[in-house]
């Protein structure tokens, strides 16, 4: 799992209890898989096509810090599908897990588009590729 993107908990982000509001964090969820999606599928064009069942196993609370961590487990001719967990860097609990999150590529249009990849793909790979070609 690869964990990019820290959140800290403010006021903003609880619900009426005082603890991690569940709509807040499934908003940033669904943008930081939107990003690595994008990013893995290397189109600007990603839409959300389907996110499974969404397991909650505990909260955070405000000043706590949580850690979102994505990974690719498959890909489709126009799809990547995603697995997900958050963890509560201040407890070292799980949060929330979700095993599949699908994107689809798309064009202009909307309509969905090949991309043509099999595999993750790392920044330095592609970054040696392109130094590769140059020489």
């Amino acid at each position: 799992m690869n964990y990019h993107t820290r959140k800290w908990i403010k006021p903003e982000d609880l619900n009426p209890n005082q603890t991690l509001f569940g709509g807040k964090l499934l908003q940033w969820i669904d943008e930081e898989s939107a990003l690595y999606a994008i990013i893995q599928l290397e189109t600007p064009r990603c839409v959300t096509k389907f996110i499974s069942e969404i397991n909650f196993v505990s909260s955070a609370r405000q000043g706590d810090i949580i850690e979102i961590g994505i990974e690719a487990i498959a890909f489709g001719r126009t799809s990547i599908t995603l697995a997900c967990n958050v963890r509560n860097m201040m407890t070292r609990q799980t949060i929330i897990t979700i095993d599949k999150i699908v994107f689809v590529g798309v064009d202009h249009d909307g309509k969905p588009t090949e991309h043509g990849k099999t595999q993750i793909e790392f920044i330095t790979d592609r970054l040696k590729n392109l130094d590769d070609d140059l020489h």
